[in-house]
């Protein structure tokens, strides 16, 4: 069976022992960019390989692409093979953050390069840990692999994002919390507020109390509310830097979108250029 956008825990631990199950650990802190592999260190699932979200997820920042600009596939695909994933392997993402950097390395692989065996650990790290489920602290050594893959046409860039402001056919949805959308308490980017038009939907709306995603209907019903009647083909997912956009594009596959794409600049790298529009407040 393949999951394509979450695994429980009780299903994860049943395929510890499987060698087609690769689990990847994307704990990380954009505060302490150390912390992710600190704690990988201290203690992970059994079996883990870790990712970091700047060198493997991101690729080399120039100050005017952003804070997670997307890596050149190349490299990308070398890093999962260093990983030891193959195209066929059934990857199981988990971080303790909600599932933000878990959400970024399952959207790079599932979206970016078609990987469709991919999914997010429901709960992550924090409800494996609570349920006393295996780990250690053993770093995984796994045999190179090779990964060979096409891009796909899904990500947006900034010049898409410019010529279509205030047209029907882009609905752009900022996941950032609802302070930093109205341009207010802005601690990671030199400029505060949102690209002009966009619709906010904080990330964190994807959870339920207890930090696992909501059911599909509830979900569904929330993105129909936000989607207005537009087609999810319309959407282009956002957020600070190209990292809880990709949760928000997880919780409309849940859902049961699709078609929907990712600005990976993101406003990081939108509001690098002083030319770009920018707006402050709530949109009407």
């Amino acid at each position: 069976m393949t999951y394509s956008t979450l695994v429980s825990s009780a299903k994860l631990a049943a395929h510890l022992d499987d060698p087609q199950w690769v689990i990847v650990d994307c704990r990380h802190d954009l505060a302490a960019p150390d912390a992710g592999e600190k704690a990988y260190a201290g203690g992970h699932l059994q079996g883990a390989r870790f990712m970091h979200a700047d060198r493997d997820l991101a690729g080399p920042v120039n100050g005017s692409n952003g804070r997670h600009p997307l890596p050149a596939a190349d490299s990308f695909m070398q890093a999962l093979g260093k990983a030891g994933i193959t195209p066929n392997a059934q990857v199981v993402a988990y971080d303790a953050q909600g599932g933000i950097f878990a959400s970024r390395l399952w959207w790079m692989l599932r979206h970016w390069l078609g990987h469709e065996r991919v999914a997010v650990l429901d709960g992550g790290w924090n409800k494996w840990a609570a349920e006393a489920r295996p780990q250690n602290t053993e770093l995984a050594r796994p045999a190179a692999a090779v990964y060979a893959a096409t891009p796909r046409d899904s990500v947006i860039d900034a010049g898409h994002v410019l010529a279509h402001l205030g047209k029907p056919d882009m609905l752009l949805v900022d996941a950032r919390a609802t302070d930093r959308y109205r341009g207010e308490n802005e601690t990671l980017d030199p400029v505060g507020g949102h690209i002009p038009g966009a619709q906010n939907r904080f990330f964190r709306d994807n959870l339920d109390a207890g930090g696992q995603f909501k059911s599909a209907a509830t979900l569904r019903l929330e993105f129909e509310q936000l989607l207005a009647g537009a087609p999810a083909s319309h959407v282009v997912h956002q957020c600070g830097s190209g990292v809880t956009a990709c949760h928000n594009a997880l919780a409309m596959d849940i859902a049961g979108f699709t078609g929907h794409k990712v600005y990976a600049g993101s406003w990081s790298e939108w509001c690098a250029d002083p030319a770009r529009p920018v707006k402050t407040g709530a949109e009407p």
